[in-house]
């Protein structure tokens, strides 16, 4: 029997049990569907931990104030004032894995424009900071080393304050209060978006270190600084930068053997890559527990087509009587659990894309829906389809034409 003919024996046998053949897809369609969902719903989370981490910029590490104990993290964040800006001099003159540093001073505080006011982060640092992170300066300029030194009043804002201070205003050359000093804007930073922790990033405004440390926020010890931002030269250079930073500042804060340091470097690289590790963990068994479904759904088309082989065993045995051989009717039957599976996956693939972005819209959730989730998802129905039907059609190719002949 040629290929066409048995497709469209197979076509015929399959709309005379409509019903049936709808039910036997549903384990197919249920299947592909979910493996398409969960893989989109992970596929997007790992796109936005890899955004996220690209947003926090490259090879990048911070120095905190406080040590972390045994019994979990005490960083005396605000409370304990253990770093200076004469340790991120030594870190970046002293460190030779380490590309650039950028301390940070400074804390929540209103900030006034005309009659608008907002609460928002105003931090002190360098212009190296803006290199560190990735961020480039969408208009303006970033500050320079005379207005660092000389603790000059300008400022850097991000989108979000412009948005809620100006409107449609230009921003560059306008006169801004923080704490009631005035302040000139000098730059707009491009677009930063949600930190891994969920912050408006973009809800900030830098002003250089030394404004920061002696007119707006002062410290009571001179030179604090709450954060050092440490870059290492490239991704090879991190654990060597790290074991460098910690060498000097033990050295320089006189940490005793035994004690416990007074500061803690983490490696926020490697915390954002184990997020990610755990993105994909998480896809690969969400798609896993999908898969299952699909199996199910081939174990259901076993279970029919060999109800089906029962009920036409006749129809078999006439079929072997005028001439069919039984390569045709194993082709035939193989063909049936084939159609049943692709149109199922079809099917599945159409509810799967659909459900991915009706979940997204509902939660918000990032769904990427992949070509290659598609292309494998629909692949493995019609490996399914094979596997599962080869054992009812092999059966139906080795009855005797005799006995099917005589079978009521």
């Amino acid at each position: 029997m040629k290929p066409l003919s048995s497709l469209k024996v197979a076509l015929r046998a399959l709309q005379i049990n409509k019903m049936r053949s709808f039910l036997t897809m549903l384990g197919i369609i249920i299947g592909v569907g979910a493996v398409i969902v969960m893989v989109a719903i992970g596929s997007g989370a790992r796109e936005m931990i890899a955004q996220q981490i690209a947003s926090m910029g490259s090879n990048l590490m911070i120095v905190l104030p406080g040590a972390t104990t045994a019994g979990g993290a005490r960083m005396g964040f605000g409370s304990v004032s253990t770093l200076t800006s004469d340790d991120a001099k030594a870190i970046k003159e002293e460190c030779s894995a380490v590309k650039a540093v950028a301390p940070i001073w400074g804390g929540v505080t209103q900030v006034v424009f005309g009659n608008q006011n907002w609460n928002t982060g105003v931090n002190g640092t360098t212009s190296d900071f803006f290199d560190i992170r990735d961020w480039p300066i969408a208009s303006g300029r970033t500050f320079t080393e005379q207005e660092i030194t000389g603790a000059v009043k300008v400022a850097i804002v991000g989108q979000s304050v412009v948005e809620n201070l100006f409107g449609t205003q230009n921003p560059l050359g306008q006169i801004i209060r923080i704490k009631k000093v005035p302040f000139t804007v000098i730059g707009v930073l491009s677009s930063k978006g949600q930190s891994p922790r969920g912050d408006d990033q973009d809800d900030v405004v830098y002003i250089p270190l030394t404004t920061s440390q002696k007119k707006v926020f002062g410290s009571a010890l001179p030179n604090t600084v709450r954060i050092i931002t440490v870059q290492a030269r490239d991704m090879e250079s991190m654990a060597e930068a790290e074991k460098q930073v910690n060498d000097l500042l033990s050295q320089r804060h006189r940490t005793g053997r035994g004690q416990l340091p007074d500061f803690t470097v983490r490696n926020l690289t490697e915390i954002m890559a184990t997020a990610e590790q755990s993105a994909k963990v998480m896809s690969l068994l969400l798609g896993s527990i999908a898969l299952v479904s699909l199996l199910v759904g081939g174990i259901g088309i076993m279970n029919i087509m060999l109800v089906s082989v029962t009920e036409r065993t006749r129809e078999i045995g006439i079929r072997m009587a005028v001439g069919a051989r039984g390569l045709d009717i194993l082709f035939q039957f193989l063909t049936e659990s084939v159609v049943l599976s692709l149109v199922g996956g079809l099917i599945g693939i159409g509810l799967g894309v659909l459900g991915a972005k009706i979940t997204s819209s509902f939660s918000g959730w990032n769904v990427l829906i992949s070509y290659w989730a598609l292309l494998i998802s629909f692949s493995f129905a019609a490996a399914v389809g094979i596997f599962f039907g080869f054992y009812p059609a092999h059966k139906a190719s080795r009855l005797n034409p005799i006995d099917a002949l005589r079978y009521e």
